[in-house]
């Protein structure tokens, strides 16, 4: 009797090798949204034989750089790392991709979403519902600013605008 051991990968929870087979049938480029406690990562990525080839990335920490100065885990330092993102995504003539969550929960609202919103509010096309986007006054951070009392949707529009209007 021969046993067989499953890939490494997924022995460690890692990946979900039939939903990463269905997104890859798509043909198209993945935007891989990722996050942990205290930030958020976005990336255009394109399967090659030889391993995944990532086109255009961001990371939360990078906004720094834009004049952001709250923390970088939040929805809207998760919407304006998909915004920097997606404009990489363009500037590599990136137009069209679809949506790779990996193992993560799907939660209507959440950080991830807005990283999404960020993405297709660059000008990227993502098959997505509506519905699961967070609203426009937790993307900005509203909901922030009534308990911090600083003035997080005024950083939040400085970083944004300087986001679109910078050659990323």
């Amino acid at each position: 009797m021969q046993i067989k051991v499953p890939h490494r990968r997924r022995r460690e929870g890692k990946t979900d090798y039939r939903k990463r087979l269905e997104i890859l049938k798509s043909g198209k480029i993945r935007f891989v949204i990722r996050k942990s406690l205290s930030h958020m990562s976005v990336q255009a990525v394109a399967y090659e034989k030889n391993g995944d080839k990532i086109l255009a990335s961001a990371h939360s920490s990078e906004l720094k750089k834009f004049g952001w100065t709250f923390g970088s885990g939040n929805t809207p330092a998760a919407y304006l790392t998909g915004l920097l993102a997606g404009k990489r995504a363009l500037a590599k003539a990136i137009k069209e991709g679809v949506l790779d969550l990996g193992l993560q929960k799907s939660v209507r609202g959440s950080r991830l979403y807005a990283a999404l919103k960020g993405v297709i509010d660059a000008g990227v096309s993502v098959p997505h519902d509506p519905e699961m986007l967070p609203p426009e006054n937790r993307i900005s951070g509203e909901h922030i600013q009534n308990y911090l009392k600083r003035e997080i949707v005024k950083n939040f529009s400085d970083v944004k605008n300087k986001i679109m209007n910078e050659k990323v």
